[in-house]
């Protein structure tokens, strides 16, 4: 008996110290027009090509999945993908500015995405 009730005041006691998981950040599409400025200078131009830090086709990113989106955002936010501008914009963006973008993004196709 003084066992059982040890492990459970063991177990009571784990469950209150045990970090709750981070709830996962839900994208709002509607939430996006005012993130997604940096966005369309790039890549709402049919065929644009940068030129920094060397010239690359930009790609149109409506009508793409909202993980892929926001996969490569978080990517460039921690300096794993390469590019200088991406780099910068990515870093001022939180977790669910990204997540809103890439859900804006994502329920487009890309014969309506126009930005």
């Amino acid at each position: 008996m003084k066992t059982s009730l040890a492990l459970l005041v063991l177990a009571a006691f784990a469950a209150s110290v045990v970090p709750a998981a981070a709830a996962e950040v839900v994208g709002n599409p509607k939430a996006a027009p005012a993130k997604i400025e940096m966005c369309i200078g790039c890549h709402g131009i049919p065929g644009y090509k940068a030129g920094f830090p060397e010239v690359f086709p930009v790609p149109m990113i409506g009508g793409q999945s909202a993980k892929y989106i926001e996969s490569a955002l978080k990517a460039y936010r921690k300096g794993e993908r390469k590019n200088p501008s991406m780099m910068g914009i990515a870093k001022s963006l939180s977790d669910q500015d990204i997540a809103d973008v890439a859900a804006y993004y994502a329920q487009q196709t890309p014969a309506t995405a126009k930005r």
